[in-house]
């Protein structure tokens, strides 16, 4: 599996050297705990993102029905 940079969308290469992960594109340079934060924090936002959407489509739904 190849990994993915969390800001610009690049490979990341891993330096066993330094024990972290660099990015061939930005040069962005992360250990795989903070790749792991990251992604965790971007999956959170999105399902907040749709529980906001479906309580806002309910709401509209509700407020038509009065």
């Amino acid at each position: 599996m190849t990994d993915v940079c969390p800001e610009c969308g690049g490979t990341l290469k891993f330096d066993p050297s330094r024990k972290r992960y660099t990015c061939l594109s930005c040069g962005l340079s992360l250990t795989r705990e903070e790749i792991d934060d990251i992604r965790g924090k971007a999956q959170k936002t999105d399902y907040e993102d749709e529980k906001e959407k479906v309580r806002k489509e309910y709401l509209r739904w509700w407020a038509t029905k009065k």
